[in-house]
């Protein structure tokens, strides 16, 4: 049976989507992809950095801002024009809501959404291996490799308690949450840190001359804060530490059991409250320490099923 072929557009989308999920399961779902330019797109995908609102395209150096500008005002007027408009969908894998550009379809971390034109995928199924189910190609180049599920489904193990007691934190910035986080975690240990923030030659994570697992694997604790907090927003920085065996503390939305096991990691956000004086007991009681040690991180087995159905709608929709 011949593939059909589906035309298709990214605007504000990172570099390397094309290897992402979304694109390789409409391939898998049987469509073959021609990659064009959003006048000739039967489906256009616009991702977190296009961004139609003022101040607009503030994510670009300020330099190409008005070049960019005037190509984005050309490319709207002539999808305004078009007799049939392609369909849209917004795909975010940022802490930025489900409706953020106007769409026919969205995709994000979105809880709660009650909609057949939305699905939720939080950003760390990305990084997962889904081999299992028939669906390959992704990669997770800053961690090293994909995350292996049935690592996530198995218990964290007492290898952190044989580390040095000291935690790394792996970072761009020191945005809050991340300074009070970084703050409250120094009161009571070491905390070492690599990355752009800590390395002015580090142009970005993308050119970071290391690996992310590798870091982690010399350390007891990884403090991984998330850079927002919102009910469903859980990106990969959880399970890359446990991942590694670190014991991951985060700061997240409490909403997080719904993907991971509150019990596998420390989250600080409960604690910001009391100015984190549960902290210090967490991380100096070794039977607490050992109850960590015997939890996984994911209880309930995730699948891209829904995603696939999801996805043949959006497909069916577009050609």
């Amino acid at each position: 049976m011949s593939r059909k072929t589906i035309r298709i557009a990214c605007l504000g989308t990172p570099s390397d989507y094309r290897a992402c999920l979304v694109p390789l399961m409409i391939q898998k779902l049987g469509f073959q992809i021609d990659w064009v330019n959003p006048i000739r797109a039967d489906l256009i995908i616009y991702g977190s950095f296009y961004d139609i609102n003022a101040p607009r395209l503030r994510w670009l150096p300020r330099p190409w801002r008005q070049g960019a500008g005037k190509l984005i005002d050309a490319i709207e007027t002539q999808l305004a024009s078009r007799a049939i408009p392609p369909v849209t969908l917004f795909h975010t894998g940022e802490n930025l809501r489900h409706n953020h550009i106007k769409a026919d379809f969205a995709i994000s971390h979105d809880l709660g959404i009650e909609s057949e034109n939305h699905i939720r995928l939080p950003y760390w199924m990305e990084m997962v291996d889904w081999s299992h189910e028939g669906l390959v190609g992704n990669t997770n180049p800053r961690y090293g490799q994909l995350l292996n599920l049935e690592q996530l489904q198995a218990p964290l193990g007492n290898q952190f308690l044989k580390k040095d007691q000291a935690a790394i934190l792996i970072s761009s910035h020191l945005r809050e949450p991340r300074a009070s986080c970084l703050a409250a975690l120094q009161a009571h240990m070491q905390v070492d840190g690599v990355g752009p923030y800590f390395d002015s030659q580090i142009k970005d994570h993308h050119s970071s001359p290391f690996n992310k697992r590798d870091i982690l694997q010399s350390y007891a604790f990884n403090l991984c804060p998330e850079n927002g907090i919102h009910p469903g927003y859980v990106t990969e920085k959880i399970p890359e530490a446990f991942a590694a065996g670190c014991l991951p503390i985060t700061f997240v939305d409490e909403a997080v059991s719904v993907d991971f096991n509150p019990k596998a990691f420390i989250n600080l956000a409960p604690m910001a409250k009391n100015s984190f004086e549960e902290l210090e007991q967490r991380l100096h009681s070794k039977a607490l320490l050992e109850a960590y040690a015997q939890e996984s991180l994911i209880v309930k087995e995730p699948t891209l099923q829904d995603l696939k159905k999801f996805l043949a709608n959006v497909a069916r929709s577009a050609i």
